[in-house]
């Protein structure tokens, strides 16, 4: 995972003015799963974490925020404009890594009881993004391990999914297939370098004792 000096831990000794530049940005390759979780610390237990506690797997996870946020925490649907030049409103009110809906975060927030959790927090967003798929589990009986149909029901919402509001969008089913193959190269990749992410995250905790 990543070094010693890790934003996480420059929280808690420096001050302040250093806090801006650990700022999230998009990692630098963002089709490699390992390149991102040694990049990225934190990233790798927290959505480990969120696979723990609701089932699905860190790739589904993790290719879904790939392709609805492109890992920007300040993401949002592209403005549209009145007349075509004077700038309007934006096509929803999705936010954040996991693009979530103002509804649909109130929603996870009312069922988890995850208070303060934000949208452009990466632990907060990849937790939504394993509970949502849980629920789309309960509710439709799609496998957490199911990318493709998974991602359509989470671009569509359950009830758009159960009414196969996505069959008239083969534009949607092309691009849910796309999502499908990042969870599967994801998939592999992890494999290669899961061992060593899993000893990186036991060095940390032993440290933080």
């Amino acid at each position: 995972m990543g070094g010693v000096f890790s934003c996480r831990l420059i929280a808690g000794v420096l001050v302040i003015p250093i806090l801006a530049s650990c700022a999230s940005s998009p990692p630098k390759q963002a089709d490699d799963l390992c390149s991102i979780f040694r990049e990225k610390d934190g990233w790798y237990e927290d959505a480990r974490s969120a696979a723990d506690r609701w089932g699905t797997p860190v790739h589904v996870q993790m290719a879904i925020i790939r392709h609805e946020s492109s890992y920007g925490e300040d993401a949002r649907p592209p403005r549209r404009y009145l007349l075509g030049v004077i700038p309007w409103s934006r096509a929803s009110s999705a936010y954040g890594y996991a693009q979530a809906k103002d509804e649909t975060w109130d929603w996870y927030i009312a069922k988890t009881g995850n208070r303060g959790a934000d949208r452009d927090d990466f632990d907060d967003a990849v937790d939504f993004v394993a509970w949502y798929t849980s629920q789309t589990h309960k509710m439709l009986g799609i496998s957490k391990w199911d990318t493709y149909k998974q991602y359509l029901a989470y671009h569509e919402g359950q009830g758009g999914y159960r009414k196969g509001s996505y069959k008239k969008k083969k534009w949607l089913m092309k691009y849910a297939r796309k999502v499908e193959r990042t969870s599967q190269r994801y998939a592999a990749q992890l494999k290669t370098c899961k061992k060593d992410l899993e000893a990186g995250q036991s060095w940390w905790s032993s440290l933080s004792l």
